[in-house]
């Protein structure tokens, strides 16, 4: 429980990130680039598969475990485990190949901590369509799941399930969290993209309202009276 509350915490604390690689870093995902992309098939089904795997094990064998054992030690490490797997699996291969996204973090020579949260150049060209979509499909809908399992947990006072939700939800919402950074940008947080969505919209509107009083009063000039 100690070592992705860690992760988590580091992820959500760092204030201070560092931007998407410049121009001289290396690319990563040159080699996995295939010259018989089809948009129709799957460039990296394998990889697809196991984005898919773990997760799905991990989930069901939360809803069915009384099925194998008996034993609630048994179950908790055995999800945990695939858990686990599931969170490294997406952050060092799956997201590097099926979206082009990679985050990660190294410590500078003064000891300091740093999120990388990176995007591949000219990525676009290179995702398949279909695989994008079952990679964020799933990167999302898995936390909406296990809060939903957190809900029932915590109202049914399932104490020793719940300790297991939590694990659950550290990890997934995670990498959820590092390839939305990846996705936007480091320049800008999750929450800033939704206040500049908000504000163009109210500027745009104001300018629209503004202009159409004008072009009114331009068209029907007041005319006075005596």
């Amino acid at each position: 429980m100690v070592v992705p509350a860690l992760i988590f915490y580091g992820i959500m604390s760092s204030s201070a990130t560092v931007p998407l690689l410049e121009d001289e870093t290396l690319e990563f995902g040159d080699e996995d680039v295939d010259p018989s992309y089809k948009k129709g098939a799957l460039t990296h089904p394998y990889v697809t598969f196991f984005h898919l795997a773990f997760r799905c094990s991990a989930l069901f064998g939360y809803l069915f475990y009384r099925i194998f054992t008996s034993s609630f030690i048994t179950s908790f490490v055995v999800i945990v485990l695939l858990l686990s797997m599931d969170f490294w699996t997406v952050k060092n291969i799956t997201g590097r190949l099926m979206v082009g996204l990679r985050w990660w973090n190294y410590v500078d020579d003064e000891g300091k901590s740093h999120w990388v949260f990176e995007s591949r150049k000219g990525q676009q060209s290179r995702i398949n369509e279909r695989e994008s979509a079952i990679f964020w499909t799933a990167l999302i809908l898995t936390p909406i799941v296990w809060i939903l399992f957190f809900i029932t947990a915590l109202f049914s006072f399932n104490i020793q399930w719940l300790l297991l939700v939590m694990i659950a939800l550290i990890l997934s919402s995670s990498n959820l969290y590092g390839y939305m950074k990846c996705k936007i940008g480091t320049n800008q947080s999750v929450s800033s993209v939704t206040k500049n969505f908000f504000r163009t919209q109210v500027l745009q509107n104001a300018v629209s309202i503004v202009s159409r009083q004008a072009t009114n009063s331009f068209e029907n000039p007041p005319q006075n009276t005596v």
